[in-house]
This record gives C-alpha cells, structure tokens and sequence, in this order.
C-alpha cells in the first residue's frame, strides 16, 4: 500500500517555478487555483497538509479552524498580513514567509518613479498616443547634482542611495535606527528630518506603517520644504497624507508627485490626485517583477518541501528553530523577551549602535538564540512594522548597523536568573531588567536604567523622574483620576529622601498627549515617558 501523499494547496498566481520545485517531489500532490474569498478557503482547505499564497487571499482563522490536516502556511512574499499568525500559532500551524525577496523590485521601482517624474515620461507618452508632437509641455529637470531625502535606510532604501549615488545625487537621509556608520559605509548624510525636508529636491519615502510614521509627510512637513520639491511614495498608503500632497501640488509648493501605494486601495475614481497631470500613480507594483515573484515563489517551495519533508523550519514567523527540550526551558522568556525590546525601543537614543541582551543564571545556559531573536523582533518593531519577526529580526539590525551582543553576566541582587536589554549610541543608553517572582506566569520589570523599580511588562507603563517631594504622587493620581484612567500598580525608586526618583505607573489605558502635558507641569517633575509593552 503506498504512503498517504503530502496535499499541498497553491493559490494567488504564485511563481510556476515555484510549483515546479514542489511538483518535482514524488510524494506531494499539489492542487493549483486561482485567488479564493474566504468562504470558499473555508470550503476547500479541509483535505490539504500546506496552504501557499500571496497576498490576495486572506487566510483568517475560519479557515484555519477548517484545515485540520493543515501543518505550514507559505506566504510567498514579506509581510504576513494576509495571515491570521495568532490562529495559526493556536493550532500548531507554522508561518513561514520570504523576507527581503522584493527588496530589489521595490527598489527598481521608485527609482524608475523618479526618473518617470523627473522627465514627463508618461504625460509625454500619454501625448504621443493622443497623436500630438508637443515637446514644450514636457520639459522636465536632471536629477544629477540634486539633493534627494530618503526617509527609512532600510533594506529597500539602501537600495535607492545605491542607484542614486550612481547618477551623480547628493543623498540625505533620516532614519533614527540606522547607525551613522552603516549611513557613512553607503556615502549618505544622515541628518534631522526637518533638515532633510528642507534640503531635499526629492524626497522618497521607505518607512514601514505605524503610529509614528502615519501622515509623516504631511501638512507641517510640506510648509518646510523647497518650493518645486518632488515627492516618491513606494513604502506604504497612509505615510503621505494624500489631502495635504494635493493641497501642496494646487499651491505649487510640490512640483510634481509619483506614488505606487494610497491610503485606499484601489483609490476612488474621483480621488483629488488623478486630477493633476504632474502626478505619477502606479497600481502598487513594487513587487510586480518577473524576477522577484520567481524568486519568492521558489523560496517559499523549497521552504514548504523542507518542512514537509524532513521537518525542518526555515524562515518561520512564529516559533523559534529549537528542540522540544530546549524550548519547553525558555517558552516563559520568549514573551518576556518581545516585551523588553520593545520597552527598550520607546526608551534608546536615535539611531542606536549597541543592542546588548545578557542573561544569568540557569536561562543563560541553554540556547539563548530565540530569545534574542525576539528581543531584537520586539525593539525593531517600530522601524520595520509587520515586515520583522524572529527569523529576520538580525538579518534587519545588520541592514541599520546595530550591532547584537549577548552576554552571560552575574546575578542582580537576590534574582537568580534576569534578562537584561540595554541600547546604546555613545554615552547615551537606555537599560531593561526583568525576572520571574516564583512562576513563569509572573514576570516583573525589576531595574530599568540604573534605577530598582517592580513592573507588570504588560499593557500601558508611564514613567518619571521627579525630585522626591511630598504630593507627587498625589498631583499625578489627581490627574489621571480626572482623566478616568486607572492606575493598575505603582513602584518609586529614590538614591535618598528627598534626592531624584523615578517612578513606575502601571495604567489600565493610554494617557493622551493633553494628559502627559498636565503631568509634566509639577516643577519637581523633570521628564514623563509612556511605554506601551
């Protein structure tokens, strides 16, 4: 009787080359469909052992719960938003995907952007279809000898300052992550980002989407650029504020736009943007190469014939390479660890050089390496998005010069196992310490800088350095009282009565900007911070 085949289900176009590579292989049966809504996921993934997509079909957790035969998801490309990573980690389904796999295409593709909109290639175009010989309307500019800003030197804007160096540019840029060597080793400036606004003939955008770099280039960011600047948006829908870049092309203050993402996807027919002729719109193909759809169709097939295979894990965004030994050992630190880098993050200096992870005790024998994966995964988030996970974490701290560092040290005080989390650029730093109390269900922040403190790593922390007085504490329960928000623990640490403190609030919500304001009014108080773990 022969061996029950491996059913592996192939959606969304991926690469054929890529089907080849799993066709090839004799004890695999592979089923080849278009794009699926997902209702009709649901009613078709019950029979299947692997799920390979892109990023049209979106794999939520009904049809995850619909699969149980289901063992690896392959998400040919970078980000994982198309998967429901949570669900599948729930039941057991490891997530892999194909970091780094577009980097060139998307590159190519807002440099080409550039040069489109730099030289009135397709108004130009457009005119010559229309049967019209009309030179004057399309006079452009050279981009050599102009200064472009480009804000995120990630991977993908790396690239561009490559390509840009080469037709002879002056290239700024801004990115409070990447170290001033890795910036001095491409022959770029790193500078503010107000400084690159105002310097900057072209301003191209690389960053990922979050709370920080929402509408980054918005109304306040045109008032302080060039008057004829032109702007490139490859990155992602939402980091130009669409109403604002038209207001910006109306006025003249931008002279001409190019971008490849929008805040809707598709944007509407009567989208104010279509109307100026000087604008530059591409329907999202920065990934849309032959070369870079081969190439992660192929990786993620020999990643799904491994697995299948011979069990082993490549590129998986949820679960550490480890043996079951070692991980049942460090499981209680993995959420800790996430936790830590991402406090870290909301604490370090700009551009960090230094991120140093030092363990003691009994933690610090086995093999640390997931742990570490993930503090970086947590202290990068905010740089690289959903783009981050564990397996590309340090393949993205080498691409912005940080360098990672483990330590095994001695004991702090009475703990006899901590993980610590410290950045560093020169003298400035920012330091996390944390252990269990008992259990590995109870984790506690224990030292942060050089100050003793007991915090919950979780939800809401606001922190202050204040000079120890009488009714602090008091003015801040006031306020947040006020407020409606609730202090859910406090710790306050002090060298002597009366000398400098810090003090630890664990809140049940997120204080607004008003609130933090109001605090920071006591005299004797000298910074506040909010760090969301």
């Amino acid at each position: 009787m022969s061996a029950k085949k491996s059913r592996i289900l192939v959606l969304d176009h991926v690469s054929p080359r890529g089907v080849e590579v799993m066709s090839a292989e004799p004890s695999f049966e592979i089923v080849v469909k278009p794009p699926m809504k997902e209702t009709e996921l649901v009613a078709e993934i019950s029979g299947f052992d692997a799920l390979v997509v892109r990023s049209q079909t979106k794999v939520g957790r009904a049809a995850i719960a619909a699969a149980p035969r289901l063992k690896v998801i392959g998400r040919a490309g970078v980000g994982v938003d198309n998967v429901d990573v949570d669900a599948a980690t729930e039941r057991g389904v490891i997530v892999m995907n194909t970091p780094g796999g577009n980097t060139i295409s998307t590159a190519e593709h807002a440099f080409s952007l550039m040069l489109s909109m730099a030289r009135c290639i397709p108004q130009a175009h457009a005119s010559m279809r229309d049967g019209k010989w009309d030179r004057k309307s399309f006079t452009g500019v050279e981009i050599y000898n102009k200064t472009l800003g480009i804000i995120g030197l990630g991977r993908i804007g790396s690239e561009f300052a490559r390509r840009a160096i080469a037709f002879g540019m002056r290239v700024l840029a801004h990115d409070p992550f990447t170290s001033l060597s890795r910036a001095r080793s491409l022959q770029v400036e790193m500078v503010e980002l107000d400084d690159l606004f105002a310097r900057a003939d072209v301003i191209t955008v690389h960053m990922p989407l979050s709370e920080r770099t929402k509408a980054m280039v918005g109304r306040d960011a045109f008032a302080k650029m060039k008057k004829g600047v032109r702007v490139i948006n490859c990155a992602r829908g939402g980091i130009v504020d669409e109403a604002a870049l038209a207001d910006a092309l109306r006025e003249g203050k931008v002279a001409a736009a190019a971008l490849d993402v929008f805040e809707q996807e598709p944007p509407p027919a009567d989208h104010p943007l279509r109307a100026f002729p000087q604008v530059v719109m591409t329907p999202h193909l920065g990934a849309s190469t032959n070369e870079a759809q081969e190439s992660v169709g192929i990786e993620i097939a020999e990643a799904i014939r491994d697995f299948l295979l011979s069990g082993e894990v490549h590129n998986a965004v949820n679960v550490p390479n480890v043996d079951a030994r070692t991980l049942a050992v460090i499981r209680p630190w993995l959420r800790l660890a996430e936790r830590l880098g991402r406090g870290v993050s909301q604490l370090a200096p700009d551009r960090v050089e230094d991120l140093a992870v030092s363990y003691s005790g009994a933690i610090g024998e086995v093999n640390t390496q997931p742990i570490t994966r993930l503090v970086v995964k947590g202290f990068l988030e905010r740089i690289s998005g959903c783009d981050v996970n564990p397996v590309n974490a340090m393949v993205t701290a080498a691409a912005l010069g940080i360098r990672i560092v483990e330590n095994r040290v001695c004991a702090l005080g009475s703990y006899s196992e901590i993980l610590q989390v410290s950045a560093q650029r020169g003298k400035d730093s920012a330091c996390m310490t944390a252990t269990f109390f008992g259990s590995a269900d109870n984790p506690r922040i224990v030292r942060i800088n050089d100050r003793t403190v007991e915090a919950a790593p979780e939800g809401v922390l606001l922190l202050f350095a204040n000079d120890d007085r009488p009714g602090i504490i008091g003015h801040i329960g006031t306020i947040l009282g006020h407020h409606k928000i609730n202090i859910a623990s406090m710790t306050l640490s002090r060298e002597k009565l009366g000398g400098p403190a810090v003090t630890a609030l664990n809140l049940d919500s997120e204080p607004s900007a008003e609130v933090l304001k109001e605090v920071s009014t006591h005299p004797t108080i000298h910074w506040v911070k909010v760090v969301k773990l």
